[in-house]
């Protein structure tokens, strides 16, 4: 993923009525790439020709000063050096007195870029022409720039400054551009060497947060591929990168952080040359899947249907693998089969990627089953999708550059390099859900290390509101051990509910003197802070202890006697008086003594007299009515001594 520069040497890409241009190509040339690179894909779908749509990815550029250039400018993002993904860049203008198309290097014109101590980094403005995007940059890389904007020489829209033809892609500076770079209109950088011929300083801010999307806390991206070893330094960067990228995307992919897909670029054979030699050789399922001769070669080595049915495998051992949850496994298949199946040693095989998916522990025969008959003339179910993700949705562009990174379903751009990839991908996560490798020394800048980034922070509990981002820092109040705190995270945190008391006291007064520790903090409270009874203050810096015997607020009787202490007081009184602190009186131990036995002897003998009267009551009641109910019953069968007797046998006198 690189760039150029020059209009007869240098090549971009742009759309122009529908269809593709390739800038400073011959027609020759033209007709042998679209035949013979799979970099440049012109036919996508199934016996139709589609008109491609490249999308030019952007970043922003803010003029500051002079004021009358302060505005916000599109600029394009080279497909080479690396671009500050989820970062800015704040620099100078600079417009080299000589060698201003950067062909040459600076050192011949004894111009230098590198930043005075104190001084801000400069930007080099270069004019486009007559060489590659990439010597430009590495021009101006070696001169001490620590960006370069490259001015378009005609009016255009915007185009990707990408890498030198393959015959050029060796050269070795390539993989060692580390600065990004930003072609600019024509009108734009006229603007900018006008105000720079006046003497005046150009102050610019490059932007690249909003280059990818970040809405969540998951990342998808796809890398475009494919399996060919022998297309030279391309190909060689590609397998390189794999190699290094495949322990961070293991484990982000393994964590949940991200969900990758691999794919691969086909193109189909025109059904007026199906039949021919080239696309016999070229081709699966009867024309329909294509891809160039590894070594643009038709008599030796492997064909570009080899490439195919290994790039259909590669895609049919990611489906397997996810199938069995564990998607990971292509790294290690793509990785080992580069390793152990090489076009080189003739390894490029059946068999020998067999071995290799077996010793993943992945099932041949349902990957073979996956790939099905490429003989037949039929469509292969896998890489229609293929055909069919190729076209861009949304902003996202078709595919037309290998190797391409999509991240966020936004085209990546910049040198293909781990730390630079991963760079981009951490740029990819919503603010502070970004994994723990996206916060790295070798990835960002900590900003809280800098004065704590400008937010709250409570030294003494090791507490602080500054929070550090792949973006930046955020100055947000932060939940300690299940506690949170609550503010505007700048200059005032407090913790607030349940437990708040254990972190640093809630932020409240706390003293220990004498043995005794005093609080202004209460659980009982949601928050706050109050200065506990015996002290008065507001209860965060200070709680004065309260003076109650010199304020009079206790210990107020004649005979008592009051005494501060820290947090409260004691009330005493003189001779044989007992102070009691309910009533806030003195009494006497002795007389409250007798008093006391006399009061307890009275209680008890009138429980006495009480018990004895009750017997006596209830003794009285029983035997009367004991003996009412024995004369009743005696009345019953004996006669009273006042009744006369009478009888059956009684004569009475009467007549």
């Amino acid at each position: 993923m690189a760039g150029l520069g020059g209009r007869e040497r240098e090549r971009g890409m742009h759309q122009s009525g529908g269809r593709w241009e390739f800038v400073g190509i011959s027609r020759e040339r033209k007709m042998r790439q679209i035949l013979g690179s799979l970099i440049w894909v012109v036919f996508l779908m199934v016996g139709n020709p589609v008109h491609g749509r490249f999308v030019v990815e952007k970043n922003s550029l803010r003029v500051t000063s002079p004021d009358y250039l302060k505005d916000v400018y599109e600029c394009a993002i080279g497909n080479f050096g690396v671009p500050q993904y989820g970062g800015t860049m704040v620099g100078i203008v600079a417009y080299p007195h000589a060698n201003q198309k950067a062909c040459k290097t600076f050192d011949d014109a004894g111009i230098s870029f590198k930043t005075k101590p104190g001084g801000l980094p400069t930007f080099v403005l270069i004019d486009r022409g007559d060489c590659y995007f990439t010597l430009k940059a590495w021009n101006a890389q070696k001169a001490g720039a620590a960006a370069i904007l490259v001015a378009d020489d005609k009016v255009e829209p915007l185009i990707t400054m990408d890498t030198p033809e393959e015959e050029n892609a060796g050269a070795s500076y390539l993989e060692n551009i580390t600065i990004p770079s930003a072609l600019i209109s024509k009108g734009f950088g006229d603007s900018l060497k006008k105000a720079l011929g006046n003497g005046e300083m150009v102050n610019i801010n490059l932007d690249w947060r909003e280059s990818l999307p970040h809405p969540d806390e998951r990342v998808e991206y796809e890398f475009w591929t494919n399996s060919n070893d022998e297309c030279g330094p391309k190909c060689d960067s590609q397998i390189e990168f794999v190699k290094n990228f495949k322990g961070a995307a293991q484990i982000l992919e393994k964590k949940g952080y991200t969900q990758f897909t691999p794919h691969y670029i086909t193109w189909y054979c025109p059904e007026a040359f199906i039949l021919s030699k080239q696309c016999k050789s070229q081709c699966i399922n009867h024309g329909r899947y294509c891809a160039p001769d590894p070594e643009q070669d038709f008599s030796r080595g492997y064909d570009g249907k080899d490439v195919v049915v290994q790039n259909l495998r590669q895609a049919c051992v990611f489906k397997i693998a996810n199938q069995s949850n564990k998607p990971w496994l292509w790294w290690d298949y793509v990785t080992d089969f580069a390793i152990r199946c090489p076009m080189k040693e003739k390894k490029y095989n059946k068999e020998c990627a067999d071995k290799v998916i077996t010793s993943l522990g992945l099932d041949v025969k349902e990957i073979d089953k996956c790939i099905g008959d490429t003989e037949a003339d039929v469509e292969n179910p896998v890489l229609k999708a293929e055909q069919d993700a190729q076209i861009g949705k949304g902003d996202r562009g078709d595919v037309t550059i290998l190797p391409t990174l999509v991240i966020n379903n936004r085209q990546y751009r910049g040198k293909l390099d781990k730390s630079a990839v991963l760079k981009a991908i951490c740029a990819g996560f919503q603010e502070t859900t970004e994994p723990a490798v996206c916060l790295s020394d070798e990835i960002e800048t900590n900003e809280c290390l800098d004065k704590n980034g400008g937010c709250w922070e409570d030294k003494a509990a090791n507490v602080t509101a500054c929070k550090d981002t792949f973006r930046g820092r955020v100055c947000e109040c932060p939940v300690v051990n299940g506690v949170k705190f609550v503010g505007d995270g700048y200059t005032h945190c407090e913790a607030s509910g349940a437990g708040r008391c254990a972190i640093n006291n809630g932020g409240c007064w706390k003293k220990t003197q004498d043995g005794v520790t005093y609080s202004a903090c209460l659980e009982s409270e949601p928050k706050g802070c109050k200065c506990p009874p015996g002290f008065r203050g507001d209860g965060v810096k200070s709680c004065e202890d309260v003076d109650e015997c010199k304020e009079k607020l206790a210990c107020q009787c004649s005979e008592c006697k009051c005494k501060n202490t820290w947090g409260s007081y004691e009330c005493s009184c003189s001779g044989d008086l007992l102070y009691m602190k309910e009533h806030d009186a003195c009494i006497s131990k002795k007389p409250a003594s007798k008093v006391g036995w006399s009061f307890m002897w009275i209680i008890f003998l009138g429980f006495a007299a009480a018990g004895i009267g009750a017997y006596a009551i209830y003794k009285y009641r029983i035997r009367r009515y004991m003996d009412s109910e024995i004369r009743a019953i005696m009345a019953q069968y004996m006669p009273l001594d006042n009744q006369a007797e009478t009888g059956p046998n009684h004569i009475r006198g009467d007549i």
